[in-house]
C-alpha cells in the first residue's frame, strides 16, 4: 500500500467561498442551525453505512451501537460532533467538502432570497449544511475514516473558512467522522450542557438514532427520543411533532401543507407517513433525481424512492414508508415486480389523492396554494395513471371564461354543475398562453351565448396531454372550440338554425372562390357560426388532433388540416361576397388566411409576402378613396 502524502493545502472552489462568507456574515442570527445540520449529516452517514453493509450481508452494528455523540470542552472552547457512520476517504473529503461536485452550492446560491430565516431553511435542502459550522467557529477540524479502510488510511481536514483548507493522513481507530468546532470569540454561551441539549431537542428530537451527550451520572441516555415517529400511535403525537419530523426528513423549515399517517394491516403490513410540502423543491423538474419518500424496513432505512414507491406525478411527496414484509437487503431491482411494493404503491397513491381531495373540499385556499406549486406536476398523472384518472381529474383546476381572475379556480365538477340546459360538451381552448386564449376569436360565439369555456394557457406543454388523455368527464365529452365545425346545435333556436343555413347558401360562391385560391394552404373553407366580430379564424378539421397539440408535434403553427372559417356578418367578408369579380380577391383571401394564422398565435410561413399583399391592398383602397374624392359632385 502506498503511503499517503503529508499535509497539503487546497483552495475551495469559488462557489464554496461564497457559501462560507454567507454563513459567517449573513446567517448569524440563525446560528443554532449549525448543530442541526451536523447531526443531520451524521445521521445520513449512518444510514449510508447501513445500506452498504446490508448489501454485503454484514451487520451495521457489529462494531457497537450506531449513534451520534455530541460533547463540549469549556477549557479548549470546542464543540465536537462524532458519528460511527460510513466515514470518508481522502478523495471523498475533497469531493464532498472542498468542491461543488456533490454539495449543490450553485443551486443554493441561485435560490437565495435575502430573507435570513428562509435562506437558513435552504441549507439542509441543498446539502450545504457542513459549512454552517463556520457560523460559530473560526476553525474546524474534521477527522474521518472510510468504512472498510485501515486505521492508517484516516484523513484529517482543517480550515479557518477563509478560502483554503489542509489535508493530512491520520491514524483513526474506528470508522466514522469526528468534527471539532473551535468557537469564535463571543460564542461561549454554547459551551453549556443545557444549551446544547436544548438545541438538540428543538431541532433533532425525531432523529431515529440515539444522540448521546456525556452526563454527570455513569449511565448515558439519548438526548432525543431516538424512536421512529411514524411507528408511534397517532394519539401520542401532536401537530408540532409531525411538523418537526417533516423539517428533519425534508430539510425544509416551512410547515408542510398537509400529511397522512396510516398503518396498513392485512395481507401486507406497512406504515405510511406522507407529507405534501407547501412549496416546490428546487429539483422538482430535474429528471432522474431521488424522490422524497424513504423506504424503511422494520424501522431501518434502506433506500430512497426512485419511482417504485410513488408514481412520477407525485414526486413532490415527502415522508416515510416502513414495511414489515420486505427483506433488509432488498435492492431496487428486487422492488420491481414485487407484489408487496405494488400494494404499497397503490395504497400510498390513493391515500395522497384522498388527502388532496379532502384539502380541496375543506380548505380551498390551502388547495389553491398547492395547485400553484404542484398543479402542473399533478396533471402528468392523467396519461400516467389510468386507474386513478377520475380522482386526478377531479383535482384539476382551470381558468375559464367565468373566472374572476387569471387564477385557476374552476374544477371539472364546478363546470359540469353550471352547464347550460341542453349543453352536451365540456368546451375548452388550448393556446400558447392565457392572454392569447382570452383574446382568441374562437370564443366569440360562446361568450355571446354565455357558455363557459376552459382556458388552457399552457398549450405547448402538459395541457396538450391533459386533453389528449382525458376524453370525457362525468359522461360529457371534452370538445375543443378550435376544432371541428364549432356548431352548437343543442343550444340553437330555430331562428339561429335558419340564419346559419341562409348564410351558407348566400356565401356559397365566395366560399368556393376562396377555396380555389387557397388550395394547398387551407384544407377547407366554410361559413362560421363561432365568430361574431372577427372576419375569419383557423380551426382544425374534425378528424384532426387538437390544433395546439399539432403545433407541438409538428413545430408548426397550423394543424395538418387547417380550415378557414369566415364570418358572414363581418363588413369585409360581406364586401367580398358582393363583388365576385374583385380583381384583388386572391390578395384578400391570403390576407384573411394569414390574419387568422396570427390570431391563432401561430407563425406565418412567408411574412414578407403577407406584408406585401397588405400594403398593395391598402394602396388600392387609398387610391380608390382619392379618386372618389376627386369626382365632381
Amino acid at each position: 500500500m502506498s503511503a499517503q502524502p503529508e499535509q497539503e493545502s487546497f483552495s475551495f472552489q469559488a462557489e464554496v467561498v461564497q457559501i462560507l462568507d454567507l454563513m459567517v456574515h449573513s446567517l448569524y442570527s440563525n446560528k443554532e442551525i449549525f448543530l442541526r445540520e451536523l447531526i443531520s449529516n451524521a445521521s445520513d452517514a449512518i444510514d449510508r453505512l447501513r445500506l452498504e453493509l446490508l448489501s454485503q450481508s454484514e451487520l451495521p452494528d457489529a462494531d457497537g451501537p450506531l449513534q451520534i455523540r455530541v460533547s463540549f470542552d469549556s477549557g479548549a472552547r470546542t464543540i465536537t460532533v462524532a458519528d460511527n457512520g460510513i466515514g470518508m476517504s481522502r478523495a471523498e473529503v475533497i469531493e464532498h467538502i472542498g468542491t461543488i461536485a456533490k454539495s449543490g452550492t450553485r443551486e443554493f446560491l441561485a435560490s437565495l432570497t435575502g430573507d435570513q430565516r428562509q435562506d437558513a431553511s435552504l441549507i439542509g435542502q441543498f446539502g450545504v449544511g457542513f459549512y454552517s459550522s463556520f457560523i460559530v467557529a473560526d476553525r474546524v477540524t474534521l477527522t474521518t475514516r472510510r468504512s472498510g479502510l485501515a486505521a492508517a488510511e484516516g484523513v484529517r481536514w482543517e480550515s479557518d473558512g477563509r478560502g483554503a483548507y489542509t489535508l493530512e493522513p491520520a491514524e483513526v481507530a474506528g470508522r466514522g467522522t469526528t468534527i471539532v468546532l473551535h468557537l469564535r470569540a463571543g460564542e461561549d454561551e454554547l459551551l453549556s450542557d443545557y444549551r446544547l441539549r436544548g438545541i438538540i431537542t428543538k431541532y433533532s428530537d425525531h432523529i431515529s438514532l440515539p444522540i448521546i451527550m456525556p452526563s454527570e451520572s455513569a449511565e448515558e441516555a439519548p438526548v432525543n427520543q431516538a424512536s421512529a415517529l411514524w411507528a408511534r400511535p397517532k394519539s401520542e403525537l401532536t401537530e408540532q411533532d409531525y411538523k418537526d419530523f417533516y423539517r428533519h426528513a425534508s430539510g425544509d423549515l416551512a410547515d408542510p401543507l398537509a400529511w397522512v399517517h396510516s398503518k396498513i394491516e392485512g395481507t401486507y403490513e406497512y406504515t405510511l407517513l406522507l407529507y405534501i410540502p407547501s412549496r416546490a423543491p428546487f429539483d422538482l423538474w430535474i429528471p432522474q433525481v431521488s424522490r422524497g419518500v424513504k423506504l424503511h424496513i422494520r424501522r431501518v432505512f434502506v433506500l430512497e424512492d426512485s419511482g417504485q414507491l410513488m408514481p412520477q406525478y407525485l414526486r413532490f411527496v415527502r415522508g416515510v414508508i416502513d414495511s414489515a414484509d420486505l427483506p433488509l437487503n432488498v435492492s431496487r431491482e428486487l422492488l420491481q415486480g414485487s407484489r408487496v411494493v405494488d400494494n404499497i404503491r397503490s395504497n400510498a397513491t390513493k391515500k395522497v389523492l384522498r388527502l388532496l381531495a379532502d384539502t380541496a373540499e375543506k380548505e380551498p385556499e390551502k388547495y389553491a396554494a398547492f395547485w400553484q406549486e404542484f398543479g402542473a406536476v399533478l396533471k402528468e398523472g392523467l396519461p400516467e395513471d389510468f386507474s386513478n384518472r377520475d380522482e386526478i381529474a377531479r383535482l384539476l383546476r382551470f381558468t375559464s371564461t367565468k373566472s374572476a381572475s387569471d387564477d385557476p379556480d374552476v374544477s371539472l365538477p364546478d363546470y359540469v354543475g353550471r352547464m347550460k340546459e341542453g349543453q352536451q360538451h365540456i368546451y375548452y381552448l388550448l393556446a400558447p398562453g392565457l392572454a392569447a386564449a382570452k383574446a382568441s376569436p374562437h370564443l366569440e360565439a360562446f361568450r355571446k351565448k354565455g357558455i363557459e369555456v376552459l382556458l388552457l394557457g399552457d398549450g405547448e406543454g402538459i395541457d396538450n396531454w391533459v386533453v389528449a388523455s382525458l376524453r370525457e368527464f362525468d359522461g360529457r365529452r371534452l370538445q375543443s372550440v378550435a376544432q371541428g365545425s364549432g356548431d352548437l346545435p343543442e343550444l340553437e333556436d330555430e331562428a339561429e338554425t335558419q340564419a346559419k343555413e341562409q348564410a351558407s347558401a348566400e356565401f356559397a360562391g365566395l366560399v368556393a372562390r376562396l377555396k380555389a385560391v387557397l388550395d394547398g394552404r387551407a384544407y377547407d373553407v366554410r361559413v362560421s357560426s363561432r365568430l361574431t366580430t372577427s372576419p375569419a379564424c383557423i380551426v382544425a378539421n374534425e378528424a384532426d388532433i387538437d390544433i395546439n397539440l399539432a403545433r407541438r408535434l409538428r413545430g408548426s403553427g397550423l394543424p395538418s388540416q387547417p380550415v378557414l372559417e369566415i364570418n358572414p356578418q363581418h363588413p369585409l367578408v360581406r364586401r367580398l361576397n358582393r363583388e365576385p369579380a374583385d380583381p384583388h380577391l386572391a390578395e384578400w383571401a391570403h390576407v384573411l388566411f394569414d390574419q387568422a394564422v396570427l390570431t391563432l398565435g401561430a407563425r406565418i410561413e412567408a411574412p414578407a409576402a403577407f406584408v406585401g399583399r397588405l400594403n398593395d391592398l391598402l394602396v388600392t383602397l387609398a387610391s380608390a378613396e382619392d379618386a372618389s374624392a376627386g369626382d365632381p359632385a
